[in-house]
């Protein structure tokens, strides 16, 4: 066995490394037989033809040689006869590649096939006739069928054997075209009277070793003279035919003369034997000589045919010429496409210029015919190069995306340069994997959801939703609530993110009164390697509820002491008596605030404002009202429900303090104070020295004590500034507070733990009733007095005595002579 290597890298597009292997071995090898190490040739290992799934590829051939992957040897697969693959051809080859995956390779192999002599000559009929006239002159020549030997080369056949010898010799005489003649020349003269029937034995022997014959026996019929032998007008005729000619096609016309008269000189024409079988392909009319076509012709099987006739007279003279068919050749084959390697898939983030098919395209027609170019549709990011001759790849030229295209049907189209063109296609299909390389998209930038407040925890909220363009696990989202903090507190504790569906669900109850609105940020993260993830702001609206009542800030409603509001009798229509004042600590149409008069001593004389609370009357005052008027006057909201409060307003209807004090005396309760009389001297006298000492250091810091009120009233927790929304407001100077009445709430320091609360009107009177006391106090504000200054610090003074009395429970007595002090 001859092995020949060449290994030759080329850079391909597709860093693939192609080299070619020759090996020669003899044909009719036993199946296993070893051609060559394969792998030991290509300086591959071993490893490498396992991992890289090594295989033959043969194209349309049969597969006559198989890869052994584990050993790296090629093998005989199939009996090999040399003589069916390429019958006279020489040299004989097998051409094959070997194909590597993973990167895309391929390998060359020429195996050429050595002849051994497993054919012996033949010839196409066991016994042949002549019929020769006893005349015929010495030297007369009898074209004989040759032999045909299978083999080539010094297998083939060498030589012929003519026996007995007694009349003729052989001879053989070479045409020029590799092919020879072999004539019966007779060397003595034949006499049908002594030797009518002459048999012979010719033997054709070829060069094998051992040595192997073919015998042929002919028979001599001797006849009477025929001293003329048929003679061809050429020793050679050439013709044309195009292949697929139809049957029956004239190819071309032989002649030959015979210069005997009669029955001798009447000539039949006869194709012999011929090693291209041509007598299977054309017919000769053995009276006219014309040759006609009775077969298919294909240019691809042969490109020739040479067709021996014969021509033979009655007398059995013969003369034999040589006709050479050449076959024109026609574009009747479409281009084969084979796929030698193919990927059915490769991820979108693949780098340009990667392999994905490699395939092999023959076309058996010849020159333009042949000549094939390969295409594909535009519409896909790929490109087809060519390698070598017949090679071709597909290979991406632009970068892919999954999520514009997830799959690309290639139609690859070669086509010849025939005329008319003969094109093929086929189609493969090419999956994109995903590659996580898109992070979740949210529907909306932001997001804004809104709850009403008590709300139930657990309540779902919202639902937030991202889209990922990517498939399967890279495409899916989880969320999560990102770490920040309302007003100090994580929002995890405000609100929590399902991670599967996105709904945002309360954790707690709301109260719109504490938190009005929050915002967080919910992250949506995908389930690539790595994970990509993108952020959205989430800001939550608490709505209100009308969960709060009205609260009542005037007139205060006190524990002990009764606080009443005089009207004069001289009160016109329309006097503004005072103005019930309340807050709600709700928003929107839960705080709007309405009036209405509940019950009242008498309805007639009195109403309220529904917006703005004032007590007004609706009639003139006369002497037959009842001093002592009580008023309960109802506020509540415009909430759904309503929710509400109510208040009880103490009016006197009197001219003068003394009118007033005979007529409330009676909800006075007596008590005994005669006894502590003395008690509460000394402890007056003590208490109004205090305070002008207090009084002298407040006039010295009343900026302090001013900043002191305001934080004062800020730490109070009911709130001081009423409420009233917009729709209430009086354009025409009647609002809820109108700018001539002016009303102060004027607490001590420490106030908010005592129920002594004080309020007084800028233009009115208050009367402050101690139910258990006999006396009262009544204090006129005037322009002189020293109570006109709203922050006057004696007021606050006066105030605090006031307080102490009223706890302390002052007899009338003490009162009257305080107001007279005051």
């Amino acid at each position: 066995m001859r092995r020949q290597v060449l290994l030759f890298p080329l850079l391909l597009h597709f860093t693939s490394v192609l080299g070619q292997v020759s090996y020669s071995i003899p044909e009719e090898m036993p199946s296993g037989s070893v051609v060559g190490n394969i792998a030991q040739d290509l300086g591959l290992d071993v490893k490498r033809l396992k991992s890289g799934k090594a295989r033959v590829y043969t194209g349309d051939s049969a597969g006559y040689i198989e890869l052994n992957k584990e050993r790296g040897l090629l093998l005989i697969k199939d009996r090999i006869d040399r003589e069916a693959i390429c019958r006279q051809t020489t040299p004989c080859a097998l051409h094959f590649q070997i194909i590597l995956e993973n990167p895309m390779e391929f390998y060359s192999v020429t195996v050429e096939i050595t002849d051994i002599n497993d054919h012996a000559p033949t010839f196409e009929k066991n016994e042949v006739g002549f019929k020769i006239l006893e005349s015929a002159v010495i030297g007369a020549k009898f074209v004989l069928d040759r032999a045909i030997d299978l083999d080539v080369g010094t297998n083939g056949l060498q030589k012929y054997d003519l026996k007995p010898t007694d009349n003729f010799i052989l001879k053989r005489d070479n045409q020029g075209d590799g092919t020879e003649r072999v004539e019966m020349v007779l060397q003595k003269p034949l006499d049908r009277e002594k030797e009518e029937l002459i048999d012979l034995v010719l033997t054709a022997f070829d060069g094998g070793d051992p040595q192997m014959s073919g015998t042929i026996r002919i028979f001599i019929t001797v006849l009477d003279a025929n001293d003329n032998a048929p003679v061809f007008t050429q020793s050679t005729y050439t013709a044309t035919v195009s292949e697929n000619a139809p049957e029956g096609t004239i190819v071309t016309r032989v002649t030959a003369s015979d210069a005997d008269h009669g029955v001798n000189g009447r000539i039949k024409y006869s194709i012999t034997n011929s090693l291209d079988q041509a007598h299977a392909l054309f017919q000769i009319n053995e009276e006219s000589g014309e040759i006609r076509l009775i077969g298919n012709i294909d240019y691809e099987n042969a490109r020739n045919y040479h067709i021996n006739i014969r021509a033979s007279d009655d007398g059995g003279l013969t003369d034999s010429c040589k006709v050479i068919v050449d076959v024109l050749d026609m574009n009747d084959n479409k281009p084969t496409i084979n796929i030698m390697s193919k990927s059915n898939m490769i991820p979108e983030h693949s780098k340009l210029n990667t392999v994905v098919a490699m395939m092999n395209v023959q076309d058996p027609d010849s020159n333009e015919n042949g000549k094939v170019h390969c295409f594909i549709n535009d519409d896909t990011p790929l490109t087809i190069k060519s390698t070598s001759n017949n090679f071709y790849t597909l290979v991406t030229d632009s970068e892919l995306d999954r999520e514009r295209a997830s799959q690309y049907n290639i139609s690859v189209s070669c086509s010849d340069e025939g005329v008319p063109s003969l094109s093929s296609s086929v189609t493969l299909t090419l999956q994109i994997s995903d590659v996580n390389d898109n992070a979740p998209v949210f529907e909306r930038s932001s997001y804004e959801a809104y709850i009403v407040e008590n709300n139930t925890p657990g309540l779902s909220i919202f639902t937030v939703r991202a889209r990922d363009a990517d498939w399967n696990q890279n495409a899916r989202v989880s969320y999560i609530l990102e770490d920040s903090s309302v007003n100090g507190v994580p929002v995890s504790s405000y609100v929590s993110v399902s991670a599967d569906s996105g709904v945002i669900h309360a954790v707690r109850s709301f109260d719109y009164e504490h938190i009005k609105d929050f915002h967080f940020r919910v992250r949506a993260q995908d389930g690539g390697s790595p994970p990509l993830s993108s952020n959205v702001t989430v800001k939550i609206l608490i709505q209100d509820q009308n969960d709060n009542p009205p609260q009542v800030l005037y007139p205060v409603q006190t524990g002990g002491s009764m606080v009443a509001e005089m009207v004069p009798r001289s009160a016109d229509v329309g006097y503004l008596v005072t103005k019930v004042v309340a807050v709600d600590v709700d928003s929107g149409q839960n705080a709007w605030l309405s009036y209405k008069l509940q019950k009242a001593t008498d309805r007639a004389l009195f109403e309220v404002g529904l917006q703005n609370g004032e007590i007004r009357t609706i009639r003139q005052v006369t002497d037959k009202d009842a001093v002592k008027q009580r008023l309960s006057v109802i506020v509540e909201d415009s909430g759904q429900p309503s929710r509400s409060a109510t208040v009880i307003v103490n009016v006197a209807v009197a001219d003068s303090f003394p009118e007033v004090l005979s007529e409330f005396t009676d909800f006075a309760h007596d008590k005994e104070y005669n006894d502590k009389l003395t008690f509460y001297l000394v402890l007056a006298l003590a208490v109004v020295s205090f305070l002008f000492i207090t009084c002298l250091v407040v006039i010295i810091s009343v900026k302090i004590y001013r900043w002191r009120q305001s934080r004062i009233l800020y730490e109070s927790k009911l709130p001081v500034i009423p409420y009233y929304p917009p729709r209430y407001s009086d354009t025409l100077g009647t609002g809820t507070l109108q700018h001539v009445y002016n009303y102060e709430v004027c607490r001590t320091t420490d106030s908010r733990k005592s129920d002594c609360k004080f309020g007084r009107a800028g233009s009115q009177n208050v009367l402050i009733m101690e139910p258990s006391s006999t006396g009262t106090m009544q204090r006129i504000q005037s322009d002189k007095s020293i109570l006109d200054e709203p922050d006057s610090p004696l007021e606050v003074c006066y105030l605090r005595l006031i307080c102490f009395f009223k706890y302390c429970h002052m007899p009338k007595r003490l009162i009257s002579s305080l107001n007279g002090v005051g």
